[in-house]
């Protein structure tokens, strides 16, 4: 009887095991899009931390098909998506989210070091952005936000939401055209 060579780690099995600096290196891009998604931060905060421990328990079935960072991405649309779905009183929902003060992102927005200026005329911007994105259908509204947020290309999104890359152009296109549009509006 032949003897089977022992299988090894692939390389980012040490990476799944430390589950502390998975959380360190991913969490603010997680916590960014979730944010972005839902516009609560307390849920946000609530699915980062269940992103992680479901992708902690899960370590064993990734098989580096994608990137980490996409996989992660992909459990967290998965959990906005089921977020979305699963909340019976969506009327109460559309009112806490918007009430959500774009200031709170601005924490997880890298600080580039801009005169207080360009920061004003910047922030005018991101909140015109929000309020026109705010419109959109919720497809719509992720894969715009993996596009333009997380700065993802369209086969990483794909693989995020499950769609197919012709399907996430169109989707992106629509976005794209009606966040145009509520900002032509709102001028």
């Amino acid at each position: 009887m032949q003897k089977s060579a022992p299988v090894a780690d692939p390389p980012f099995a040490g990476v799944l095991n430390d589950f502390e600096s998975l959380v360190r290196q991913h969490r603010p891009r997680i916590f960014r899009f979730l944010l972005a998604s839902l516009r609560d931060r307390e849920a946000a905060e609530n699915l980062a931390q269940d992103c992680f421990v479901r992708a902690f328990k899960a370590r064993d079935q990734f098989r580096g098909g994608s990137s980490l960072a996409t996989w992660l991405m992909h459990i967290a649309a998965n959990l906005v998506r089921d977020h979305e779905a699963s909340s019976r009183l969506k009327f109460w929902r559309r009112k806490l989210r918007s009430g959500l003060d774009p200031n709170d992102l601005s924490d997880w927005i890298p600080d580039q070091q801009k005169s207080p200026e360009a920061l004003a005329v910047a922030k005018e911007q991101v909140d015109a952005i929000w309020k026109a994105a705010a419109s959109l259908s919720e497809r719509q509204r992720t894969v715009f936000l993996l596009r333009f947020v997380e700065d993802m290309d369209l086969l990483e999104i794909a693989v995020v939401t499950g769609m197919k890359e012709g399907t996430v152009k169109t989707h992106l296109f629509r976005a794209v055209q009606a966040v145009r549009l509520g900002l032509e509006v709102q001028k």
